[in-house]
């Protein structure tokens, strides 16, 4: 998402420098609810990650290792 902002913002200053000004706002105004929103996705993802990051138990990479064999 972040990367269509950027794509976005792109248009913007090459429309803006080839003078279509009507194109270079839209895209402007898109690049920045794109950015927003990554932003607010960004955010709440770091927030259920932190809230989260403590109730789950290890697992081990290794079936073996779980494994009681005796």
């Amino acid at each position: 998402m972040l990367m269509w902002a950027v794509i976005f913002l792109i248009i913007a200053i090459v429309a803006a420098l080839f003078g279509f000004g009507g194109v270079a706002s839209l895209a402007t105004q898109i690049a920045k609810i794109l950015f927003f929103l990554f932003l607010i996705l960004f955010i709440i993802s770091l927030i259920y990650h932190f809230v989260n990051s403590g109730s789950v138990a290890p697992v081990s990479s290794n079936p073996v290792q779980s494994v009681n064999v005796g």
